[in-house]
């Protein structure tokens, strides 16, 4: 870790007119969802930019097994379970990163081999990838799903869920790149 605070541009990542996320101030619901959404998937991997295998791989603190590679697979395991496996009917399929053995694997397994990474990496961008050409076809956000483990859910419901679970796992990364290099910033 370093001892030097490096704060981004004005509080934020990317200098101006360099960052991709964006602040359309959309007014359909489903709009402002898919921005949030983005937005969040962005900050993930604006998050890794630049590291190394090993520091993606870094641990944040013991005992968690927690880094910003398996955060990365973690949400490629999600974007997968609830896009994939719920909101689409695949419920059969295999979960990414994932074993019975081990509830962790995404994490556990979250090794500095520049392989892992790389099938990290192109398993979540995939994901994602498929996620949104499926909310291109402008789902009923109040249509109700019958979960993989038998819950009903509603689209919106899931939409909300990913938005909570990337923003969460975003404050996550924001610790555990300082860490890494004393890098901050939105």
């Amino acid at each position: 870790m370093t001892s030097q605070h490096v704060v981004g541009y004005n509080g934020m990542w990317a200098p101006a007119g360099e960052d991709p996320r964006t602040q359309n101030s959309p007014v359909d619901e489903l709009d402002v969802i898919r921005e949030y959404l983005t937005n969040y998937r962005l900050t993930l991997g604006l998050k890794c930019e630049g590291l190394s295998p090993e520091q993606l791989a870094r641990r944040s603190v013991p005992p968690s097994t927690m880094s910003l590679l398996g955060l990365v697979r973690h949400m490629a395991r999600v974007e997968h379970n609830w896009f994939h496996r719920c909101l689409q009917g695949h419920g059969d399929v295999p979960r990414l990163f994932w074993t019975a053995e081990d509830n962790d694997v995404d994490f556990n397994e979250a090794t500095g081999d520049r392989a892992v990474v790389e099938d990290a990496f192109t398993q979540w961008r995939a994901q994602i990838a498929a996620a949104d050409a499926w909310l291109d076809g402008r789902p009923d956000l109040g249509a109700v799903i019958r979960a993989p483990w038998n819950d009903n859910v509603s689209v919106r419901d899931v939409l909300i869920h990913m938005i909570e679970e990337y923003a969460r796992h975003c404050g996550h990364a924001d610790l555990i790149r300082e860490c890494i290099d004393g890098r901050t910033g939105q």
